[in-house]
């Protein structure tokens, strides 16, 4: 299983390529090549989507409202 840690790993080393211009990312030893910048950018969402969902759930924010009738 991929921990967090790596997740955010692999994603930063394709953010760096991918705003370098590099095509190829190198992470723990494995090489991805893409074939272009959408499927890079594809791959960033999916490692958003699985950040997100490993960093546990979102909290919701609470909001309270106070109204008056202007007295």
């Amino acid at each position: 299983m991929t921990t967090l840690a790596d997740l955010i790993g692999m994603r930063d080393a394709l953010e760096a390529a991918r705003f370098s211009g590099v095509r190829k990312v190198v992470y723990a030893g494995r090489e991805t090549e893409f074939k272009s910048d959408a499927e890079m950018k594809r791959a960033l969402l999916d490692l958003e989507r699985k950040i997100a969902a490993a960093s546990g759930p979102a909290s919701s924010p609470f909001v309270t409202f106070s109204t008056s009738k202007g007295l």
